[in-house]
């Protein structure tokens, strides 16, 4: 898999790190030109990051769908096959965020639920509980290791694609949908994450350098790490380990909306409960700068001179031009509130808003 993917690159990008991660899949490279440059391609026109880092776990089988039910914080009942969702595996004692999840929907009696392939382990532990809850049967398997996938995202994305994979450029957004590329069966899904519209393919791995080399001929230009972090940033959208995790559930990080209070029961549910009663003690916000410099990680935030928070993310946004962050703070430090970020004991004045910082079409 590592010669099929990357070799066609190799010659082109020598400086690149592709090397395999401990958990069996890929370490995105950081940057193919420079991240400024991805960044604005994959706002203006189209870009293609290989994700293989994410895991698969495939279930199968009559119980699959009570199982996923009750391991997962949304409602399977909201979607249908040929569709994706956004859903939350806590942790059973705290509530916890254990991983943010996208579930394909794949047929009627088969799942793609796709982690964090470190958080893969999670997964399974969590799906060996459901399944004694389950009516009928479920298998689950691991399939990371055995296939590749690509996102190709951007304004431009489907026009571009649309040269190549036809039928992945129809997907709808959240849609998922099975499609033959040179008698190579994909399933796409119409998701992603830049804020940008585009698609995610999953290919078996001895086709993925095919198919990428013909993505990045049809004018699709590849991408980071680093452009992925700033895009996703400029998105408000979450990154686990840290604005999830250990200690961070769902509420506290403003994404209440992925859990499904009317479905039943769920793992963590009764700890998540307690929390919805008696209120949050913090909440993710934003925060924006007027200058270019950015609040960093780490860096504690400070309202009417007291600590009330500190910063999970925090960069340049190449589409905005100035300073942005996301960031835990006390709840009732509300959004059009001045602040003042500690960056290494310089004070860095901020406005606290909510995310995201940019919406797209």
């Amino acid at each position: 898999m590592t010669s099929l993917l990357l070799s066609p690159l190799d010659a082109r990008h020598r400086a690149l790190d592709a090397r395999m991660a401990p958990f069996g899949g890929w370490e995105m490279p950081i940057q193919y030109a420079s991240v400024l440059e991805e960044h604005r391609a994959c706002r203006e026109r189209a870009v293609v990051f290989d994700v293989s880092h994410l895991g698969t776990v495939e279930c199968r089988g009559t119980g699959a769908f009570d199982a996923l039910q009750w391991a997962l914080t949304n409602d399977l009942h909201r979607i249908e096959p040929g569709k994706a969702q956004y859903t939350h595996l806590l942790d059973a004692g705290d509530a916890s965020v254990v991983d943010d999840i996208i579930v394909w929907w794949v047929e009627p009696e088969r799942f793609f639920v796709m982690p964090n392939a470190s958080n893969t382990s999670h997964v399974f532990d969590a799906l060996g509980e459901a399944d004694a809850r389950a009516d009928g049967e479920m298998q689950w398997q691991d399939i990371t290791r055995g296939r590749v996938v690509l996102a190709v995202q951007g304004p431009e994305a489907r026009a571009l694609l649309n040269g190549v994979v036809p039928g992945a450029a129809d997907v709808p957004r959240f849609a998922v949908a099975p499609v033959e590329w040179h008698g190579t069966g994909l399933v796409v899904a119409g998701t992603g994450y830049t804020g940008e519209d585009g698609v995610e393919l999953h290919v078996d791995a001895p086709a993925a350098g095919e198919l990428w080399d013909a993505i990045v001929a049809a004018g699709i230009q590849p991408a980071g790490l680093g452009a992925r972090d700033t895009l996703r940033l400029e998105a408000g959208l979450p990154l686990h380990g840290h604005e999830l995790g250990p200690g961070i559930t769902p509420l506290q990080a403003a994404l209440g909306w992925v859990v499904r209070w009317d479905k039943g029961e769920f793992r963590g549910r009764a700890p998540l409960e307690a929390e919805r009663k008696r209120g949050v003690a913090r909440l993710l916000r934003g925060l924006t700068t007027e200058g270019r410099q950015p609040p960093r990680a780490e860096s504690r935030v400070q309202f009417e001179g007291v600590d009330v928070g500190e910063v999970t993310s925090g960069n340049f946004s190449p589409t905005l031009g100035y300073g942005i962050a996301l960031a835990f703070l006390r709840p009732d430090v509300d959004p059009g509130e001045s602040v003042m970020v500690d960056v290494r004991g310089r004070l860095l004045p901020a406005t606290v808003v909510k995310p995201p910082f940019l919406r797209r079409r």
